[in-house]
């Protein structure tokens, strides 16, 4: 009898198997219907011998120092601060826009209060922000929303910026320095040796077993568990019975070239030209040395695997239909991205399932029946092992 079978062994199944079989001792069974564990996370060598990041470039950042040690118990962690150049116009510019994006694109020499008026002059007046193309032409203007935005998101997310809820592109960032950096997280870095090694060192425990290649459907019936944690799409737990929720996917087309460096920038978007929406080179990321060097095209696609929850009202709503009867199924728990329908980051994945982790050990500890009080020296050497620090 295992006491939790998790459903998925990316981030959040990883966690709570970690913390549930070390902190808890708990007996884990985590599945995986892919044949790898690290969920979209994971990454592998290729025939070349390139660290490569299968479903595309994952890079770490959080400002929660918590979740940053957390995972550091798994892995040493290489200093990475992620760089992003756009294709616009016939150049090579900053992405989020900055100071040089702005200088580079118009032949200006403004400086950063100079900038400060410039968006202020392009900038659209929009009393209520609703959509992402609302937040960018309040931001700066109709143009710049035309070159860097408009035909990206598009191509995202198969809809316009004007049919997507604001929290898409606020996302990114608008800047008047000259930071060009991605992130601005306090916590900035790759692992040291690859994701995947960080998810083994996570899993390695007598109480976790790793099934993969298996669909949670297959052995509901046959190995017996006392509580579920559910990682994957919460419609699909569900039967679809309220109707499918919709998920942006990608196609990613992985090449390998006879050269040291490819790419002006560790990513670079091409919002305007091509089906494709950014190009990465992989080694600008890992900090590997070969000959040879590894990119990877990422094309937006409406059907395959589940990447990116699409942010409409009308979808906000139909998951709050499956959340209801999510938090009315027992002893089931859902967590993650799919499970919860929100376009989360890495860190705020590792942080919800430490949240939920931390609510199952209260749980539990509520059910504990009182212990009787005890009189004399005991209760005094009690009291004082209380208060010891933990290990």
């Amino acid at each position: 009898m295992f006491d939790y079978l998790i459903v998925g062994a990316g981030f959040a199944g990883s966690v709570l198997a970690e913390r549930l079989a070390t902190r808890s001792n708990k007996k884990v069974l985590v599945i995986d219907k892919r044949n790898h564990i690290g969920g979209n996370a994971y990454d592998h060598y290729n025939e070349d011998g390139i660290l490569i990041h299968k479903y595309g470039p994952h890079i770490f950042h959080t400002n929660s120092k918590d979740v940053f040690d957390y995972l550091g118990n798994f892995t040493d962690w290489r200093p990475y601060e992620h760089r992003v150049l756009a294709s616009v116009d016939g150049q090579f510019v900053p992405m989020p826009i900055n100071l040089d994006t702005i200088n580079l694109l118009y032949g200006l020499k403004l400086n950063s209060f100079e900038l400060d008026q410039f968006f202020e002059s392009v900038a659209e007046d929009v009393p209520v922000i609703k959509t992402s193309e609302d937040v960018v032409v309040s931001k700066v203007g109709r143009e710049l929303y035309n070159k860097f935005f408009k035909n990206y998101t598009n191509k995202q997310w198969g809809l316009d910026p004007s049919q997507l809820d604001k929290s898409v592109t606020s996302r990114v960032p608008t800047r008047t320095n000259r930071d060009d950096r991605y992130f601005t997280d306090t916590f900035q870095a790759m692992p040291l040796h690859g994701y995947t090694r960080m998810f083994e060192k996570m899993l390695d425990h007598p109480n976790i077993k790793v099934m993969l290649n298996t669909d949670y459907h297959e052995i509901m019936d046959f190995i017996p568990f006392k509580e579920m944690i559910f990682t994957g799409p919460v419609d699909e737990y569900f039967d679809f019975q309220f109707g499918k929720l919709p998920y942006r996917s990608l196609e990613f087309k992985h090449e390998t070239l006879s050269k040291e460096k490819h790419l002006v920038a560790p990513v670079v978007n091409y919002p305007n030209e091509h089906a494709y929406t950014r190009i990465t080179e992989f080694k600008a990321l890992t900090g590997q040395e070969h000959s040879k060097t590894a990119i990877v095209y990422e094309y937006p696609q409406a059907e395959g695997d589940p990447y990116y929850p699409v942010p409409q009202p009308e979808n906000a709503e139909l998951y709050n239909k499956y959340k209801k009867l999510a938090e009315e199924t027992p002893n089931v728990h859902f967590v993650g991205r799919l499970a919860t329908y929100k376009y989360y980051n890495m860190d705020q994945v590792v942080a919800q399932a430490l949240t939920l982790y931390k609510r199952l050990t209260e749980k539990e500890e509520a059910a504990k029946p009182a212990r009787p009080a005890i009189s004399g020296s005991t209760a005094l050497v009690d009291k004082l092992v209380s208060r010891a620090p933990k290990a």
